[in-house]
């Protein structure tokens, strides 16, 4: 006999303009304030149901063997890793501001891996879910 069976990450209602405002007021002093020397940019997607939260980190100091098999000169190398951006996770919208799913990119197989929150359940808010991700110390 089929049965139904919850799964907070799948579904969703698309991000109203107001609540898309409010993340964006939530998120950013949020981190700044608390993670403000990890990274040099945070960048806040809003698709559809989805939020992307994603951060651009100033590149570590290349060695001259990798400038060698980059084929690159310092400069080239560093600009072009400033471009590109760590995905931290991805927050799906329930309908409530606080009220979110959670996944987190893996770059092992390049997709959003749902996961659980600090708090033991599929649900928590934007600010949770920031503070779970930088306490994975990049």
């Amino acid at each position: 006999m089929p049965s139904w069976v919850y799964d907070p990450h799948s579904g969703g209602v698309k991000i109203p303009t107001a609540v898309q405002q409010s993340i964006e007021r939530r998120v950013r002093p949020y981190a700044d304030a608390h993670y403000g020397g990890k990274f040099t940019r945070l960048e806040l997607r809003l698709r559809s149901m989805f939020c992307y939260i994603d951060d651009y980190i100033e590149p570590m100091e290349p060695t001259a063997s990798l400038l060698l098999a980059l084929q690159e000169t310092r400069e080239q190398y560093l600009q072009r890793s400033r471009k590109v951006p760590l995905h931290l996770c991805r927050l799906r919208f329930f309908g409530d501001e606080d009220r979110w799913s959670r996944a987190f990119y893996t770059y092992s197989n390049e997709k959003y891996e749902p996961c659980i929150f600090d708090n033991g359940t599929f649900h928590g808010t934007p600010e949770e879910a920031f503070e779970t991700v930088y306490l994975l110390d990049f």
